[in-house]
């Protein structure tokens, strides 16, 4: 997950709102379970979850005093993953997504940690072991302390080491058939750099410039050892701005994507100003599950026919506390809803991850809480799993294939979402 509030209010500034009424759609019952085909998911990061984190631009994010929150344990996955595999086997999802960490296999330039591997390497058994398949991450925001020392993504050479190792995880892991995410929402990452120092606003271009070769290098060497590959780098939907966001990467890698993967979390409205809070206290924004409707929508047909797969949605509550608008198993069911729609409305939609399976450092802070299972790192050494309610929730939407045909959404609709720019105003879906 990321903070993506700061981005949108900037791109808030590159679009002309205007609100135009529109007839609403004639009524159709667009709700029914989903093709038997259909990938049900959850996703984490390695960063995020593992705890015990190596020396790596992050870690000394943390240590530097520009995070709210240390590191430390996060939620322990390092140690506790195969129950949280067995937790994710037995909500019945078929794909896992997970990170496997730069910096925590190459500790020295040219030295890999043997104890590493073999984590990885556990964790990928462990997953085809439970009968669903991995979803990788080679970069979610992280990367060695060496690297760091370089310069980071300042540096040229950075692409070269990146392929090096890259190379090395695909070479191990393409024969159990992952799925694979090469970056973690290239325009977010930069974003995100830059709020804590690893670039410089006159360093994005050159850094997007090395993610995009680095992701067309990696695209044919992962189809080359791993024939039928499904491989993407997932999109950090940006309400009103994801146009121009788009030219960044994702204009310039269109041709070796497998499906776009989409993250979507909440949209921006002209008659709700509290996504502008939400930069500090994301509970506070609108979840509104009706913009992933519209996000979907907007890369349908952008790229008609394409697959699209929901890398990462979800909801985040105040380090715990109940909302006092909505609940996760609500927003959860209403999510599927307009999944559902979609695909009913003839979107390729192939899958679905839930961010995220369990509570993790949300990039500064354990007080943004997103699991399926709450995890108190803060006040809780024994990182005990509770179950929220969304558990049975999304276990008896996977076992039907959806939510039921009669289901009507919770959260009400927003009003001129401006997801998608202005396609929300000038064609709402009914």
């Amino acid at each position: 997950m990321r903070r993506k509030a700061g981005i949108a209010a900037i791109a808030l500034g590159m679009a002309l709102l205007s609100i135009t009424s529109a007839a609403a759609e004639p009524g159709v019952d667009h709700s029914g379970s989903l093709p038997a085909g259909f990938l049900w998911g959850v996703a984490g990061s390695g960063f995020q979850s593992e705890g015990y984190s190596p020396d790596s631009n992050w870690s000394r994010y943390a240590a530097s005093g520009k995070t709210h929150d240390p590191v430390g344990t996060s939620a322990d996955f390092l140690h506790r993953y195969r129950d949280d595999i067995a937790r994710a086997r037995d909500l019945g999802v078929g794909v896992f997504r997970f990170g496997v960490e730069w910096a925590r296999l190459e500790p020295a330039p040219g030295q890999y940690d043997p104890a590493a591997w073999a984590f990885y390497d556990d964790v990928v058994a462990t997953i085809r072991a439970a009968g669903m398949r991995p979803m990788i991450t080679l970069d979610h925001w992280v990367y060695p302390g060496w690297e760091f020392d370089r310069g980071g993504w300042r540096h040229a050479d950075m692409l070269t080491d990146w392929l090096a190792n890259a190379r090395q995880v695909v070479d191990r892991y393409a024969r159990f058939d992952p799925i694979w995410i090469t970056f973690n929402e290239p325009s977010a990452y930069a974003f995100e750099e830059m709020q804590v120092g690893g670039l410089g606003p006159a360093d994005v271009s050159g850094a997007q410039d090395r993610w995009v070769r680095a992701h067309r290098d990696i695209y044919d060497y992962i189809h080359a050892a791993q024939p039928g590959a499904q491989v993407s780098s997932n999109v950090a939907y940006f309400p009103v701005g994801e146009a121009a966001v788009d030219t960044t990467f994702l204009d310039r890698v269109a041709d070796k994507l497998d499906f776009i993967g989409l993250d979507y979390y909440n949209s921006m409205s002209p008659t709700d100003f509290s996504f502008f809070n939400a930069f500090a206290e994301p509970w506070k924004a609108n979840p509104a599950p009706d913009g992933i409707y519209y996000a979907l929508r907007h890369y349908a047909e952008r790229f008609p026919g394409r697959p699209l797969y929901v890398v990462e949605n979800g909801m985040p509550t105040d380090n715990g506390a109940p909302r006092p608008d909505y609940d996760r198993s609500d927003h959860l069911s209403d999510a599927v809803y307009w999944v559902q729609r979609a695909v009913r409305d003839g979107m390729n939609v192939i899958g679905y991850n839930y961010w995220s399976l369990t509570d993790n450092y949300e990039w500064g802070s354990y007080e943004p809480r997103f699991g399926l299972y709450s995890v108190d790192v803060r006040n809780d050494p024994s990182l005990t799993r509770v179950p929220t309610a969304a558990v049975d929730t999304y276990r008896t939407i996977i076992a039907n294939g959806g939510v039921p045909g009669d289901y009507r959404p919770v959260y009400p609709q927003t009003v001129c979402s401006l997801v998608d720019e202005l396609a929300s105003c000038l064609r709402p879906a009914r």
